[in-house]
């Protein structure tokens, strides 16, 4: 117990500081965009990259390469969190997952029928304010310090990782491009082997990485949203050790006992020593879980140079109202949807199903607190763009939409954070 907190803890920690690197990204794209070296800004991330395998060639964009291969390895860690979750975390049982669950269908839902009901003749954009930047949210929260119910943070990480499966479920299955079935079977073949790994009780990660990079590319090829790759491939990623924590506690202790019974006076290890120490390391790597190791070996990755590369990369927008008011109904159906869809579901769901029964609000969480998470959960910004540039090909929605995810997502932010400050004055009353 003592260690899952440590490690939420530390996801938690990262989450704060990559939100603010994610800030720091955002500002730097907007204001080169608008700089004298906005045209170049543009031109880098549109030169074109490819890779040719036999007959078989990938061509894209830098843009769209960090976007479908970067952003892979990003949705791989999220299906890492969501799997972890899940088996042992704090969606493991009814009981703990109930109240998160319904929280996040209700900000998924009530958002996207308010963009529907602003564009039901072109209600594409759906999936845009049904996102929720876990980065930006938590970093908030952080930033608050102590004035902020612990058990808030736990809450906001649980409801984000259903909120992330429903944001992977619409782009697998509403933001697709052309299906081309002949490739599906290779695609099944390479996931089967997977899985047949899994099986196997195969605990090395590099197979699995390796057969991820063919299944990616199969992905790609389908026309289904290559970031659905990294999700298949963290369901089957094994949870399971390899060897058990006594048998590692033993066998460290008789290395560790040997290395102490070869110390002697000269300035290096001796050979005994090093065998020591090589077997201790070759214990650790076994007894290590290999779902646990590759989302710690991600989580810095995604956290501090992919998602910080995808906000510089596709937050850089002109500031341009004119394309707001061309495409007024999008923009509007995006703000709206964050801005007041995500708490009023939220919230709405959650006091409605309290209140039948259904599910129980935890004890150490207010309906002021739900309320104010529910705004937090507004800002949906980097997810929220990366939904748009699926939605969307025309470059004057995309940038119109873009400065109503960074209003909307700054009000939300704005307006959570004041309840919070207030919420004990909001009990009271």
């Amino acid at each position: 117990m003592i260690q899952k907190l440590i490690t939420l803890d530390k996801f938690i920690n990262k989450e704060a500081l990559s939100g603010i690197l994610l800030f720091i990204a955002t500002v730097a794209a907007v204001i080169v965009a608008n700089s004298s070296l906005g045209q170049a800004y543009y031109d880098l991330w549109h030169t074109p990259l490819g890779i040719k395998l036999g007959e078989y060639e990938i061509s894209m964009t830098l843009t769209y390469w960090i976007d479908d291969a970067l952003m892979a390895l990003f949705f791989l860690m999220v299906g890492l969190e969501i799997k972890r979750e899940m088996l042992i975390g704090e969606l493991s049982s009814i009981s703990k997952a109930s109240f998160p669950i319904v929280a996040a269908i209700g900000g998924m839902v009530v958002p996207a029928l308010i963009y529907v009901a602003f564009n039901s003749e072109n209600p594409y954009g759906f999936g845009i304010p049904m996102a929720t930047d876990i980065a930006f949210a938590l970093g908030i929260l952080m930033l608050m310090g102590t004035r902020v119910n612990p058990a808030l943070k736990l809450f906001l990480v649980a409801l984000a990782v259903v909120d992330d499966l429903g944001a992977v479920i619409v782009v697998a299955t509403v933001y697709t491009n052309e299906i081309h079935t002949q490739y599906f079977l290779h695609a099944a073949i390479i996931y089967a082997i997977i899985w047949v790994l899994n099986f196997k009780g195969v605990t090395k990660i590099t197979p699995y990485l390796i057969l991820g990079v063919a299944l990616w590319i199969y992905i790609h090829a389908i026309g289904i949203h290559a970031t659905i790759a990294g999700v298949l491939l963290a369901f089957a990623i094994p949870i399971g050790s390899k060897i058990e924590e006594k048998k590692f506690l033993d066998e460290s202790r008789k290395d560790l006992d040997d290395f102490e019974n070869h110390i002697d006076n000269t300035l290096i290890l001796n050979h005994h020593q090093i065998d020591s120490l090589e077997n201790i390391a070759y214990n650790y790597d076994k007894v290590q879980n290999p779902l646990v190791r590759l989302e710690h070996n991600l989580h810095g990755l995604s956290a501090f140079f992919i998602m910080p590369l995808f906000a510089f990369s596709n937050a850089g927008v002109l500031i341009d109202f004119s394309s707001v008011n061309e495409h007024f109904m999008i923009v509007l159906g995006v703000v709206l949807g964050l801005v007041i869809g995500k708490p009023i579901g939220i919230l709405g769901l959650t006091y409605l199903a309290d209140k039948l029964k259904l599910i129980k609000k935890p004890e150490d969480i207010s309906w002021a607190e739900i309320l104010a998470v529910g705004f937090i959960a507004g800002i949906g910004f980097t997810m929220s763009i990366f939904i748009t540039h699926l939605a969307f090909a025309d470059e004057n929605i995309i940038a119109a939409v873009k400065l109503g995810v960074f209003a909307a997502s700054f009000i939300a932010a704005t307006i959570g954070v004041i309840l919070l400050l207030n919420v004990k004055k909001l009990i009271n009353n």
